[in-house]
């Protein structure tokens, strides 16, 4: 699925017409949800999947010593020190109370990706949960948004199911009571 027709199917839910492009500035309906898709988009990718965390990761110094994030960061864990944070496209120590920084730090982040780097599932989930929150604004409809509060469960959990699978877990490494009964 393209953002395109991630769109159109938004559109279709309020018994509009698909568009051919996303350039079509005379629509005010396509404009509203291609707005609504991208906040949703970001909402759904916050918490973070194994798609878009990168575990471990490097962040340099620049030249002043601040240490800047990728546009794109939606969240970021100091696996340093719990006293570093972000602050705006930066870390900060609260601790020290200074941007400035004298080493590089790693960090797990959380990444907003672009809808088609998605996986399917995603795009699938996000879709679904765009077009509901879509028709709520446009229509504010109860009848279409029962229908549709399924399909948006419906698809969370192809999307779950597929996040639990590429997390490759295991009963007897992820669990500390099974590895003390093993142990014994």
């Amino acid at each position: 699925m393209t953002e395109l027709e991630a769109v159109n199917t938004m559109l279709i839910s309020i018994g509009e017409q698909p568009v051919d492009g996303l350039g079509l500035e005379g629509i005010p309906e396509v404009n509203i949800a291609k707005e609504i898709l991208k906040q949703t988009s970001r909402q759904v990718q916050s918490p973070g999947f194994t798609f878009n965390t990168e575990e471990n990761y490097p962040l340099q110094l620049d030249v002043d010593g601040f240490i800047h994030l990728p546009p794109n960061t939606v969240k970021v864990t100091s696996l340093e020190d719990a006293s570093i944070i972000r602050r705006g496209n930066r870390l900060y120590d609260k601790r020290k109370h200074t941007y400035v920084f004298d080493k590089p730090i790693t960090v797990d982040l959380v990444l907003a990706l672009e809808f088609d780097e998605l996986p399917q599932t995603a795009r699938d989930y996000i879709t679904v949960r765009a077009a509901r929150i879509f028709q709520a604004r446009v229509l504010g409809s109860e009848a279409l948004h029962q229908f549709t509060a399924k399909d948006e469960y419906d698809a969370y959990m192809l999307l779950y199911r597929e996040e639990i699978d590429q997390q490759d877990l295991n009963m007897f490494r992820n669990n500390s009571s099974v590895i003390q009964m093993l142990r014994r």
